[in-house]
């Protein structure tokens, strides 16, 4: 909502606000059912006192354009002058209710939303700092790229055939051994999963999801009618997912290496034993490894590189650690199955970008990216360190956390209770966005995913600052 009244016009602020609300509905950008912001937020978008936006949604109540539902809050109205303006519009409201992909949380839809303001504090961002970001390498690589009319064309359906040679001998270094014909090029991990789940799977077919689980904040596969279950890392696990899985078609979803959310890596024996179980149970696996290079240390093997069967589905990405919008990721995978998610593909998006294919293709084969990543751990390491500072001085009496092994988050455990919704709004209001733990886990108020990649070292401090101040 960008639009505000203007003060200086001769017209009154009232006056303003009113036509400008007229003017949604006649157009239809505001449909019968339309829900508006509270009072508070709408005063707060427009830059008025609330008592201003009283006035105004009493005004429109009277002329039968909105109407008040107790409990609910201030809709677009049905009745008999909006109805002979909806004759020439659908009812989109109930389009949007009735469609297959569902609505994310809430409280993520404003996490998206306040992501854009420049002026908030994103204590838990899953993106890099642009600081962090080879901005100034990128742009002077741009110029070692030679372009032919092919290769600013389609692609083929696996993606380019130059940048999965080039992945097919960068997978080697993580014990990964495939052709090009295994690997699909794709628009960032997410899509990878999206393709995976209207390719593989049937409806109501079982995913396994560690707990808590990323999985959960962004929905791919509920969206696909799958119905998603739960497991911890135990020694219960095998039966757990004996039980699970019945006789529908099942998978399991791990970020083996620093889990998202909370930054933990299996074991080398873990990784072993959870293929073992999932072969026994011919479970396939989808191994999501998107942080391993930003770990500390030396990474544990991929699952895929122990993977004798092709029973693991190995997801790769640039977007943790070149640059998010660049939209490139990649599936490793036996043949027939890239094949199937390829004609998918296809079907939807016709092909990731060939020049963000040209440059992740001629980073990879030209050293920049090993040579950025590696400078890009010691900068998280360093951000890491600086925020565990922090939290050792002010927050070691009411919260607990293990120190980052890598990537992105450190997993803020606080004693009580405490990360909830009024918690969320309360930081917003004060400039400061985190990511509760509730969005991954719905019954979670102690957590928070906590980011150091994002926000300045100076945001850092004061945002946690001011989150120590209202717990």
């Amino acid at each position: 909502m960008q639009w505000k009244p203007d003060r200086h016009s001769h017209l009154s602020l009232h006056i303003q606000i009113v036509d400008w609300m007229k003017t949604h509905i006649e157009r239809g950008e505001w449909t019968v059912g339309t829900k508006l912001p509270p009072q508070r937020k709408l005063a707060e978008l427009l830059g008025v006192n609330r008592s201003t936006i009283i006035d105004v949604l009493d005004e429109l109540k009277a002329d039968g354009l909105l109407e008040m539902k107790r409990g609910a809050g201030t809709f677009v109205s049905n009745n008999s002058w909006n109805v002979l303006l909806n004759k020439s519009q659908p009812d989109w409201h109930k389009h949007i209710q009735a469609s297959i992909h569902k609505p994310n949380y809430h409280t993520i839809q404003l996490i998206n939303e306040y992501e854009q303001d420049s002026c908030i504090i994103r204590l838990g961002t899953g993106e890099l700092s642009p600081d962090l970001l080879p901005t100034k390498l990128l742009e002077q690589s741009l110029q070692s790229i030679s372009l032919n009319a092919r290769d600013i064309g389609y692609s083929e359906p696996k993606g380019s055939k130059r940048l999965r040679i080039i992945l097919s001998d960068y997978l080697q270094k993580r014990g990964i051994h495939t052709s090009p014909e295994s690997i699909l090029i794709v628009s960032g991990a997410l899509q990878a999963l999206q393709l995976i789940s209207v390719g593989l799977l049937e409806q109501q077919s079982i995913i396994f999801q560690e707990h808590p689980s990323y999985l959960n904040s962004v929905h791919p596969f509920q969206s696909a009618g799958m119905q998603m279950v739960s497991v911890k890392r135990n020694e219960r696990l095998a039966e757990t997912l004996k039980a699970g899985s019945g006789k529908k078609q099942s998978l399991f979803y791990t970020i083996p290496t620093l889990h998202n959310p909370t930054g933990s890596s299996l074991t080398p024996e873990e990784r072993k034993r959870l293929l073992e179980i999932c072969a026994e149970l011919q479970i396939p696996i989808i191994e999501d490894d998107v942080y391993h290079e930003l770990l500390f240390e030396e990474s544990p093997p991929a699952m895929k590189s122990l993977d004798q069967t092709g029973q693991v589905l190995y997801v790769g990405s640039v977007s943790k650690t070149l640059s998010p919008g660049l939209r490139i990721g990649w599936v490793v995978a036996p043949e027939p199955v890239i094949n199937r998610l390829a004609d998918i593909k296809m079907q939807t998006d016709y092909g990731s970008s060939a020049f963000s294919q040209e440059i992740v293709a001629h980073w990879l084969s030209s050293g920049l990216y090993e040579e950025h990543v590696a400078s890009l751990r010691q900068q998280l390491k360093g951000r890491s360190l600086f925020v565990e500072s922090i939290l050792n001085e002010n927050f070691r009496r009411i919260a607990t956390w293990e120190k980052s092994m890598g990537g992105f988050y450190i997993w803020l455990r606080f004693n009580e209770p405490v990360v909830n919704k009024a918690l969320f709004l309360k930081l917003i209001k004060q400039k400061v966005l985190i990511n509760p733990g509730y969005i991954y886990d719905p019954s979670d108020l102690h957590h928070i995913r906590l980011s150091y990649a994002y926000a300045t070292l100076e945001e850092l401090k004061e945002g946690l600052y001011i989150l120590l101040n209202n717990i």
